[in-house]
C-alpha cells in the first residue's frame, strides 16, 4: 500500500450539510464526500485489490467505488482532512492481515486449580440444602 500515492487518486467533493445550522447552512457546502476507485487505482497490488473488495463488499458500490462522507466540522478544510485519515485507517486495517492462533492446552496446575474450585462450589451449594432425615 503506497499511502502518498492513494492520496493521489481519491477524488473529493463538497457537498451541503444536512440537519439544522439556520441560513448559513443553505450557502456553504462544509460536508465532505470520498470516492476511491479501487479496481484502477495503482498504489495497491493486485492481492490488495482482491482483499479490499472481498472485505469491503457491503461499502462499495457496484462499480468497486469507495465512498466515504464526514460532516463532523464546520470547516470543508477540517472534514476533508478526517475524511482522508478515515480512509488510510480504514485500508489499513482492512489490508491487516492477523496471524493465525496457536492452540494451546491448559496447563495441569490450571486443570487442578479449575477443579478445586468446582469442588468447594459443589460443597458450599451442598450444605446449603436440608439435612436428609433418616
Amino acid at each position: 500500500m503506497n499511502s502518498p500515492l492513494l492520496c493521489t487518486e481519491i477524488t473529493t467533493k463538497g457537498i451541503r450539510s444536512s440537519g439544522p445550522g439556520g441560513q448559513h447552512v443553505n450557502k456553504v457546502a462544509s460536508k465532505v464526500e470520498l470516492s476511491f476507485d479501487i479496481l484502477n487505482s495503482n498504489g495497491l497490488s493486485e492481492s490488495e485489490k482482491d482483499l479490499l473488495t472481498k472485505r469491503l463488499q457491503s461499502r462499495l458500490t457496484k462499480q468497486q467505488i469507495l465512498i466515504l462522507q464526514c460532516d463532523e466540522s464546520r470547516s470543508q478544510h477540517r472534514n476533508k482532512d478526517l475524511v482522508v485519515k478515515r480512509f488510510l485507517t480504514l485500508l489499513k486495517n482492512t489490508l491487516h492481515v492477523s496471524k493465525p492462533r496457536k492452540s494451546t492446552k491448559p496447563s495441569k496446575a490450571s486443570i487442578q486449580k479449575r477443579l478445586q474450585k468446582k469442588k468447594i462450589h459443589a460443597l458450599k451449594k451442598a450444605n446449603r440444602r436440608r439435612p436428609e432425615n433418616d
